[in-house]
């Protein structure tokens, strides 16, 4: 792309676009586009789109790729439904550059909730690398509305996945076996760290998943540290830093008598993030780690979008524990700072009072 007196030049090298949306076609000759003002994008969106379908089609080994004309997507993404030979997929597209390390890392996530056979998930297909730039992941189509008549169930399958690896565990203790080994083990791994095998995202930020043993280690650094370190160098708030450092000290204390077994996580299981289909609810968008069950559900009680049968139905499963109540604030504090550093100011006034509660 060449800019030259207000103009913006395109060599197609070789591409026009058809009047159909579904192909793209190669003349003898190279064409030379000269567009202005709202053309320019324009083509270029549409460019994009003819492009990223063909390589769609061959990397899905599909003789038919159609737009169903259901979209979705959200602050990051966005999602497009296609009818294939082998069935319906839902797609979504990011064309930053940071698209594929989110993009697996969801995978990732994805395929670990569908092994333990607890809550429904889309199937995922395929992350792949568009020639124009960025990614798309396809997975398997899900018909959803919001979440209503299974909510309760969806309390129920959430602390099933969350109790998914502690049953694992005292399995194979019970059995003496190692991990990996024995007959009828079941896909799922068996996981004894908090952290994840790859880097997921909450939003578009990495998370950073290295493996440890201690919770309280992990979520201190590897959580709350890493977004104060991000709002430092965004923001230099002197505030947040100083309640910070007070806090960090203080983490241990909310803490006592707490037994924590790593359970695997969606990770931002907002209201957004949730829905239902004939069968019963779904999750999905996840940002997947092993880490206290109680995580889960700081960002549910944010944004609202759950009921009380919901909680109920969950801690039938797994109750409260003692300082449930102030460890549920320190949980949220995440979210809110991984808000202020995705949105900018308007999480600060949360965030800073959140610390503020939690050092009286």
């Amino acid at each position: 792309m060449k800019r030259k007196n207000n103009r913006i030049t395109i060599i197609t090298q070789g591409l026009w676009l058809a009047q159909t949306t579904q192909h793209i076609k190669t003349p003898p000759n190279f064409r030379k586009l000269k567009l202005h003002g709202l053309a320019a994008p324009l083509y270029l969106s549409v460019f994009r789109k003819l492009t990223m379908e063909a390589k769609l089609k061959k990397e899905l080994g599909t003789t038919m790729l159609k737009s169903t004309g259901h979209s979705g997507g959200g602050c990051i993404s966005e999602g497009q439904s296609y009818d294939t030979d082998t069935g319906r997929v839902f797609v979504k597209i990011n064309h930053k550059s940071e698209a594929k390390l989110m993009f697996d890392g969801e995978m990732a996530g994805l395929e670990a909730i569908l092994k333990t056979e607890t809550v429904k998930v889309p199937k995922p297909v395929k992350v792949i690398e568009l020639d124009t730039g960025g990614c798309v992941f396809v997975m398997e189509h899900v018909d959803m509305r919001g979440l209503n008549k299974y909510s309760q169930r969806l309390g129920e399958q959430l602390a099933d996945l969350h109790l998914h690896n502690k049953k694992q565990l005292e399995k194979l203790n019970k059995e003496q076996q190692t991990v990996g080994k024995g007959a009828g083990q079941a896909e799922a791994p068996v996981v004894e760290k908090y952290g994840f095998s790859v880097t997921t995202c909450c939003g578009y930020l990495p998370q950073k998943n290295e493996w440890q043993d201690d919770w309280l280690m992990f979520y201190s650094q590897q959580r709350l540290q890493h977004q104060i370190n991000m709002m430092e160098k965004s923001y230099g708030d002197r505030e947040a830093r100083e309640l910070w450092a007070k806090l960090q000290l203080k983490i241990p204390q909310f803490f006592t008598d707490v037994v924590i077994v790593p359970a695997l996580l969606h990770g931002d299981l907002w209201g957004g993030n949730v829905a239902e289909c004939a069968e019963g609810p779904v999750i999905f968008d996840p940002s997947s780690f092993y880490g206290h069950s109680e995580f889960e559900l700081a960002i549910a009680g944010m944004f609202g979008g759950f009921n009380s049968s919901f909680y109920s139905a969950y801690h039938e499963k797994i109750p409260k524990a003692p300082g449930f109540a102030k460890r549920h604030q320190l949980y949220q504090l995440y979210h809110y700072l991984n808000h202020w550093n995705h949105f900018g100011g308007g999480y600060r006034g949360s965030s800073v009072r959140i610390m503020k509660d939690l050092l009286k």
